[in-house]
């Protein structure tokens, strides 16, 4: 991810950045980077350390044990420099009455506070660095410096100590940027993945409901036929002539039909590529196959302006009764079915396809069921409704509303 340039930023930053790393519990090691900061924060807290020394060691009031202590207080606190990347909350806590007492550690507590406000959220920073405003008058009421008046002395701390926190405050600003920066990237990848997903499952739910809706009807006439010759072979040759002309004709039309779903498969193409596709013009056309292939079929087709229906909803129209007219053969077959078409622009497009119920026992045909969904979502997506169920008869009824004008 940094490409070379891994020394260059801090290693809480990339453990953060870095997802296998921050799954694998390890702690961060430190960078080129890290190792010259915190030399550098050694040495100025020792350089600080030296001063603090020399001022303790030259005051007369303080005994020379007393001074000793405080070298020895500020030695260990210089050698804690190195922890406060691990226990940067820890450190500053400790440092804060340590820094008090010890002259010499007072450059390791403005270190301590200042990477507490790197690493840690503000409430952390504001407890220990209102406890250092809260005790820099009694640092100064307690060991007054001899060179700068008491107020002086108190307000030039206390601006050091607010120029150290803003300045942690923003670094971590900083690298909070980073990582919403990071976070935002990822989620903009998953959410783009997510709507290729979809977009790709949307066109393979369309191909197949194409396929299902084009298909089934010029398969279902060959299953008809094929049928009415397997079960009457000696019917007269007028009649045997007629169905393998049927037959023949769905298969071509099949073939022709699953030759450009292919297409569309292959080229990516939409489905209006090829052929023209079907609209409410067609219905008669629609009739006129099923009643050759042996169906009753009545047509009220009141729409005075088939043209005039966009295209869309015609087409929608058309795969309803389509597929209505292929579940009445299959599951009521030798009855009349009723096929009403109403409407007009601004009232909308009504198509219902009514069946009574079939005489005698019909064996059951092979199926996934998955006809009626189909329609159901092809109504919603142009706008409409679809209905489906037994009628009071007994029979079977589709209707669907569709949005026109």
């Amino acid at each position: 991810m940094f490409l070379g340039r891994r020394w260059f930023f801090p290693s809480a930053l990339i453990h953060e950045l870095d997802p296998d790393a921050a799954r694998s519990g390890r702690r961060p090691r430190r960078t080129a980077r890290d190792w010259v900061v915190d030399f550098t924060c050694f040495l100025l807290a020792v350089g600080i350390g030296m001063l603090g020394a020399d001022t303790v060691t030259d005051n007369p009031a303080v005994p020379h044990s007393l001074a000793a202590l405080d070298q020895v207080i500020g030695a260990l606190s210089c050698g804690a420099i190195w922890l406060r990347r691990r226990w940067p909350l820890g450190l500053a806590a400790v440092m804060l009455p340590v820094g008090f007492v010890s002259e010499t550690s007072g450059g390791v507590a403005v270190i301590a506070l200042f990477s507490l406000a790197v690493h840690r959220p503000f409430r952390y920073v504001a407890w220990v660095g209102g406890a250092h405003a809260v005790l820099v008058p009694l640092y100064f009421w307690w060991r007054p410096d001899p060179e700068l008046p008491y107020l002086a002395s108190i307000v030039l701390l206390t601006v050091l100590l607010a120029a150290v926190v803003g300045w942690g405050m923003f670094v971590r600003s900083k690298r909070q940027l980073m990582l919403s920066l990071r976070d935002r990237a990822r989620r903009a990848e998953t959410e783009a993945r997510l709507r290729a997903e979809q977009a790709q499952r949307g066109a393979r739910e369309a191909i197949a409901r194409e396929m299902h809706d084009v298909l089934a009807h010029r398969l279902t006439l060959l299953s008809v036929h094929a049928g009415a010759l397997e079960f009457r072979p000696d019917a007269p040759r007028e009649e045997i002539v007629r169905a393998a002309g049927v037959i023949r004709e769905s298969a071509h039309e099949a073939l022709q039909d699953l030759r450009e779903i292919i297409g569309v498969l292959r080229t990516g193409e939409s489905e209006d590529a090829g052929r023209p596709q079907p609209t409410l013009a067609a219905l008669d056309t629609l009739v006129t196959e099923s009643r050759a292939a042996g169906m009753k079929v009545t047509l009220d087709h009141r729409v005075p302006a088939s043209a005039a229906v966009p295209a869309s909803v015609g087409r929608t129209a058309y795969r309803i009764v389509q597929e209505a007219l292929t579940n009445a053969r299959k599951h009521a077959p030798g009855t009349e079915v009723t096929v009403s078409v109403t409407g007009g622009p601004g009232e909308g497009l009504t198509v219902s396809v009514h069946n009574p119920p079939p005489q005698g026992d019909v064996p059951p045909v092979p199926g996934a069921g998955q006809g009626l969904i189909g329609l159901t979502e092809r109504a919603t997506l142009a706008g409409g409704t679809l209905e489906h169920g037994r009628t009071p008869d007994g029979g079977f009824e589709v209707r669907a509303r569709l949005p026109w004008g």
